[in-house]
């Protein structure tokens, strides 16, 4: 049973979408022509976790509306299964995803000759195609799930043990990815425990160790110029604090429904965490990439050369005005391209 109110579930949908889908639309953009000019590793890897989030952002309107309905699915059932594979599977792939990120930064300060010496773009392309390939096979379950059951017991793409008894008899068609049968459950949790393991704890802590060592070497870098080595050690902090808080509750549930043997109360608000991850992602992309930095810096001169072009727009005036109004807009045109 969802246990998230209506209002905060669509709230933080809309808002991850609003903000997270032009975020990350840039920066695919960006990645996409890097690549193509000269590919890094490290451009393939966060491509691809552009392309993650992407997905799961294409396909969060079906998580509005099911909000709006108030978690009834009143769509063609056929999406239910797909939306909540996409949903799910992105999330774990972006564990994967900044796990390659950490990875390629520590390589690169702790063994620079020789990392640069054996690095090569089909490494990261590699990587890439097996953490899709991996991710998707382990949560096609979501596809299973409906086919485990007797016939007596509510069959139903679903997940939450914790269930009313009214809940219990609704039909499969009117909610999504809720009200799980028993003989359900007693292959869910172990699923759900198995990727809490395999697809966050073993990410976080590889994760973990590359960042903190990385903070460690590069605090001794001093011959590094001190913008780019705190710019470096925030985005390694950052992409931890994102690791963790947007992850690590939803996971956790996995590890106390298991033990408990049904959905702790706070789950669904747990997945609303791992959610803003798709908004949080292009701030890693910022700081981890000069080329992110490169395109912003250029929207937002183009945005406020277009804006103070429009406020110089004004009525006819005399021409010994008309020279100082120039010298005010070219002043205007200079502060914005400083």
């Amino acid at each position: 049973m969802h246990e998230c109110s209506t209002e905060l579930c669509l709230s933080v949908y809309v808002i991850t979408f609003v903000l997270g889908f032009p975020a990350n639309a840039l920066a695919f953009y960006t990645f996409c022509s890097k690549v193509r000019h000269k590919a890094t590793p490290i451009d393939i890897l966060l491509l691809n976790l552009t392309i993650s989030d992407l997905l799961f952002l294409l396909f969060l309107p079906f998580k509005m509306r099911e909000a709006v309905t108030d978690m009834m699915w009143e769509m063609p059932y056929a999406l239910c299964p797909l939306s909540g594979f996409v949903f799910y599977m992105t999330i774990y792939n972006s564990t994967f995803f900044l796990t390659a990120v950490s990875v390629e930064r520590y390589l690169g300060v702790a063994f620079p000759i020789r990392h640069s010496l054996k690095r090569r773009p089909l490494y990261a392309v590699a990587a890439s195609v097996f953490f899709w390939i991996f991710s998707i096979g382990h949560l096609s379950i979501v596809f299973i799930m409906p086919f485990i059951g007797t016939p007596k017991e509510p069959v139903n793409a679903t997940a939450g043990p914790n269930v009313s008894a009214p809940a219990r008899h609704a039909a499969p068609e009117e909610v999504c990815y809720d009200n799980f049968s028993e003989a359900q459950l007693k292959v869910l949790l172990p699923v759900r425990l198995e990727l809490c393991l395999v697809l966050f704890c073993i990410p976080f802590l590889i994760c973990s160790f590359c960042y903190i060592n990385f903070i460690r070497i590069l605090s001794r870098l001093q011959h590094i110029d001190r913008r780019r080595r705190l710019r470096a050690i925030g985005m390694a902090l950052g992409t931890l604090l994102v690791f963790a808080g947007c992850f690590g509750p939803y996971n956790v549930s996995h590890v106390v429904g298991f033990l408990t043997w049904r959905n702790p109360d706070w789950r669904d608000k747990a997945l609303l965490c791992s959610t803003f991850n798709a908004c949080l992602d292009p701030l890693i992309f910022y700081f981890s990439s000069s080329a992110v930095r490169g395109t912003v810096a250029n929207v937002m001169k183009g945005a406020r050369d277009r804006l103070s072009g429009c406020l110089s727009v004004g009525p006819p005036r005399r021409a010994p005005e008309l020279g100082g109004g120039d010298k005010e807009s070219k002043q205007e045109q200079n502060n914005a391209a400083t």
